[in-house]
């Protein structure tokens, strides 16, 4: 088995742990934390697993190092902390393992990575002999492998468009949602997240990865953004009050575009209530969050994919799905030559040797 390293236990974190439990070919060796709170507690305690797993947090990142795991789930946020996030892979493949994470999102299209991040992690891999996978957690499936599967059910294709809809309600990153994205802010404040070119710079890699699939050249990408203020005030179970007037929905898209024409479309429909901007898309049940791909064409194709975890925490399921890619990869990784990979070299992959095995 694959002794498995899950490095942080936030939102990804916690679904990792589970996945890699689950898996039959990974063994959970250790957990990395930040937090004091958190070093010495059992792995199924973190990730609301019951009993116990045996493996206590700590937050001695050279000693887990040190012992040569086969992998790590590098589970962190890079929002906020992209350097370290990127020394944290980069330790972690020169020490020889498989990396695979949703930190960094220059790395979805790793071969048009800005030099200052990728020649490191170039440099990482030709010290240490490990490999490194990224895939977002919005999740990467849902903007790239099952856009690309679902065209391919077509006699023609003349646009696809990728939806993110997600309800921030119950999601447990009040910094990113606050400020990254701006949820409870005035109107005039400036996210950085929806600042111009940033939308890109996270998707636009996504965009490049399709274009490549589809064999079309990108003329150029634009953005799109409308915002939308709470007409009330609201409260939240994880991240308490937003205010009337302050930002309570943002709809933004990246397009690539072909021909003069927007053809591949990432969309995201976000909101911090249910509340706000009810006119633009929403889940089909009314829940927490949905995925889905449009493919215009003949025939029109639409397909929304809806996942529920944790409980109350309703938005956990878009994380769960975005783990179960990067964790699914990982026994491939270890078998294939040292080097980065993206969402167009990792084939998909059945639940072999999973069925039966959740733990609650």
């Amino acid at each position: 088995m694959i002794s498995t390293v899950v490095w942080g236990t936030g939102n990804v974190g916690r679904a990792a742990i589970r996945a890699v439990e689950a898996h039959p070919a990974l063994k959970l060796t250790a957990v990395l934390v930040h937090s004091p709170g958190k070093v010495g507690r059992d792995a199924a305690d973190l990730a609301g697993l019951e009993g116990r797993l045996g493996v206590t947090a700590t937050d001695d990142i050279d000693a887990v190092l040190a012992a040569s795991p086969g992998a790590v789930v590098y589970a962190a946020s890079g929002d906020l902390r992209p350097d370290e996030a990127l020394d944290d892979i980069g330790r972690a493949i020169r020490a020889g393992a498989v990396v695979v994470t949703p930190a960094l999102y220059a790395l979805y299209d790793q071969r048009n990575a800005p030099p200052e991040l990728r020649d490191p992690l170039v440099a990482a891999v030709a010290e240490g002999g490990g490999s490194l996978f990224v895939s977002g957690v919005d999740p990467g499936w849902g903007n790239d492998v099952l856009p690309l599967l679902v065209s391919g059910l077509g006699s023609t294709v003349d646009a696809i468009r990728c939806q993110e809809i997600f309800d921030y309600s119950t999601y447990d990153q009040e910094d990113s949602v606050r400020h990254l994205i701006g949820m409870g802010h005035p109107m005039d404040y400036e996210p950085l997240m929806l600042a111009e070119t940033v939308p890109t710079m996270v998707w636009g890699g996504q965009i490049r990865l399709m274009a490549r699939a589809l064999g079309v050249e990108l003329d150029d990408m634009r953005e799109t953004l409308e915002r939308r203020a709470l007409d009330a005030p609201v409260s939240t179970r994880t991240m308490g009050d937003f205010e009337a007037g302050t930002q309570g929905a943002v709809r933004f898209e990246v397009q690539g575009i072909v021909g003069g024409v927007p053809r591949i479309v990432i969309e995201h429909v976000t909101r911090i209530h249910p509340s706000c901007a009810p006119d633009w898309p929403t889940p089909p049940d009314g829940g927490a969050g949905a995925h889905r791909v449009i493919i215009e064409g003949r025939p029109r194709i639409e397909v929304t994919v809806e996942a529920t975890d944790e409980g109350e925490n309703r938005s956990a399921g878009g994380n769960a799905t975005a783990v179960g890619r990067l964790v699914g990869a990982i026994d491939w990784l270890v078998a294939a030559e040292p080097g980065l990979y993206d969402a167009l070299d990792i084939p998909l992959r059945p639940a072999t040797g999973k069925l039966g095995r959740s733990k609650q």
